[in-house]
């Protein structure tokens, strides 16, 4: 019983101790992409597909953000939107493993030893003072929440090196890992798959990692185990993504694919030249700090920073050489992934999200890149909508007309619900976005989603007028025909504008031209009314006839005054001063 109680107290000082660290990493990571998100979300998108820019890329953002899964979401919504291609976020996703390697040169530099826990208290007393210091108030918040992580992180480590016992403490436990690690390369199998396992168990390699070194340097492990574990690891946090990718698009499958082969093939390439190779990390380890790894516990020249040392060599080495390696291959790497994931054909009059994850993995700021695209597809769809309205003038048959007509209602039910679910993201990533920026940016695409499903509900009522007028068997004649087309033209030319504004960076945006393609929909507009207003005073047509006439002009206008909304809403996001918004 007494057994059982000690057990049970160190696993649960252990969890504990790993949900300190985790905390920790995702203060520190959440705040890094406060300080760099939009910096980073410019770089990836000026990314090239040459595969030696694409690593280096991937290296920096995947460092300065510390989370890959981060780095990974950016590129599958860049793949989506066509500005990467699967090629170039293959180097992006090779460059975002290396990036994770800095993780564990902090735990075994500043993490590990029996004072470690104590620089934590000094990184506190420095978050303490900073918000004394004269800077911006959103950089202060994040350095302040960096600060913070790293101290948790520590505080964590220092837990979980204390929650583990004394080797003497479990002989049985300690031979029978002994005898589990006497199989060769069947031993390095077997702790490869362990190390799998439990990455997709914990759903954290970072902790994993820390678990990892903590075992090293308390003498639980030897260093051929930990660095078996550590190949798993990385099998095992690619096999997470993978799961994740499950009910995501197919770009997003093969980038979550590619990352998986990717990594399988480093450890099979690790494995062919397993002892030699560690024999080069061993003798890389003592040239550095003076110690062998493969000391044993209380021997000669054991020294307990070697395992993890050594572990932190081998994790940058094998994702730095297999990235050299296999950024020749990236073409073979596609075609298995082509292989292992079929595109299926696109259903535009489908819904669903593209761009934004449904299970809403949160990588806070980074997730207003997928937000973005996200509304461009629907400013495409309202395009789309917007072009069945001259087919329905010009179909003969009766069938013909009630196809556009359900076309319309599919898209104007499409748009409520888009509007439904991107308004759902955005509220929910507004929780964790702490810069004003960010902040201002997710209240404009509030409400230019607003304004787009006001432009699907306007198309729809034109659709509906048009359908009235089949049914009453009115005819507008050729000159009421041809203003209607081009009434039709300027909001078409207007909606092209905002559609162009949508798909650049929130900073570019062109309103000189979407003004003045308002100021020519209002002018067509007041001609209209005017022509309209001394027609019906010269009975050239009845009052029943001048009512849906003047109604689908109307429409058209109020088309043009969401549109420049939009727009509006775009510069607004940029500014200090509030745009006036036209009133519809």
């Amino acid at each position: 019983m007494d057994t059982f109680l000690t057990i049970l107290k160190i696993l649960l000082v252990a969890v504990g101790a790993l949900g300190v660290f985790l905390y920790g990493m995702k203060l520190m990571s959440d705040s890094l992409q406060k300080l760099a998100g939009s910096k980073m979300r410019t770089i990836l998108a000026k990314m090239t597909d040459k595969p030696i820019r694409g690593i280096l890329t991937g290296t920096i953002v995947t460092t300065a953000i510390q989370s890959s899964s981060a780095t990974t979401v950016m590129v599958v919504s860049f793949v989506n939107a066509g500005l990467l291609s699967l090629a170039g976020a293959i180097a992006v996703i090779m460059g975002a493993n290396i990036g994770t390697t800095v993780t564990a040169w902090i735990i075994s530099l500043f993490g590990l030893g029996e004072s470690s826990g104590a620089l934590s208290f000094p990184l506190i007393a420095v978050a303490i003072v900073l918000p004394f210091m004269f800077m911006k108030k959103d950089k202060l918040k994040s350095i302040h929440e960096f600060v913070i992580g790293l101290a948790f992180l520590l505080i964590g480590l220092q837990f979980l090196q204390n929650a583990m016992p004394n080797l003497e403490e479990y002989p049985h436990f300690l031979e029978t890992l002994g005898t589990l690690s006497n199989y060769g390369y069947l031993s390095i199998l077997l702790f490869i798959v362990i190390g799998a396992a439990l990455t997709c168990l914990v759903q954290a390699s970072a902790a994993m990692m820390a678990i990892t070194l903590v075992m090293c340097y308390k003498g639980w492990i030897g260093f051929d185990v930990a660095v078996a574990l550590v190949m798993g690891q990385n099998i095992g946090t690619t096999i997470t993504a993978n799961l994740a990718a499950m009910v995501a698009n197919a770009m997003a499958k093969k980038a979550a694919r590619a990352h998986l082969v990717f990594n399988v093939l480093g450890v099979v390439i690790t494995l062919v030249v397993f002892y030699p190779l560690m024999q080069l990390i061993a003798k890389m380890t003592i040239a550095f700090i003076g110690a062998d790894p493969y000391a044993l516990p209380n021997g000669d020249g054991y020294n307990p920073t070697a395992i993890p040392m050594a572990l932190s060599i081998f994790h940058t080495f094998f994702n730095v050489v297999n990235t050299m390696i296999l950024v020749w291959f990236i073409p073979q790497i596609i075609k298995i992934v082509n292989w292992m994931v079929k595109t299926p054909a696109e259903d535009d009059e489908i819904f669903k999200l593209k761009y934004i994850p449904s299970h809403f993995m949160s990588t806070s700021e980074l997730d207003l890149e997928s937000a973005q695209q996200e509304i461009q597809l629907f400013s495409r769809r309202v395009l789309k909508m917007y072009d069945y309205l001259p087919e329905l003038n010009k179909v003969k048959s009766e069938d013909d007309f009630l196809d556009y007509l359900a076309k319309i209602k599919k898209y104007e039910e499409l748009t409520d619900v888009m509007e439904i679910e991107i308004a759902k993201f955005l509220t929910h990533i507004s929780e964790t976005i702490g810069s004003k920026e960010g902040s201002k940016k997710i209240s404009a695409m509030l409400r230019i989603i607003d304004n787009l499903e006001s432009i699907g509900d306007s198309i729809y009522h034109i659709s509906i007028t048009k359908k009235a007028q089949r049914e009453q068997r009115v005819e507008f004649g050729a000159n009421n025909d041809g203003h209607l087309q081009k009434m039709f033209d300027c909001v078409r030319h207007a909606l092209e504008i905002m559609d162009a504004n949508l798909n650049k960076n929130y900073d570019d945006v062109e309103i000189t031209s979407a003004y003045e393609a308002e100021d020519a929909i209002n002018d067509y507009r007041n001609i209209l009314r005017d022509v309209h207003v001394e027609a019906l005073k010269s009975g050239d047509y009845t009052y029943e006839v001048g009512t849906l006439y003047s109604s689908i002009f109307a429409l058209y206008e109020k088309i043009g005054d969401f549109v420049i909304n939009i727009s509006q809403s775009i510069v607004k996001s940029q500014e200090s001063t509030p745009a006036p918004a036209v009133e519809a």
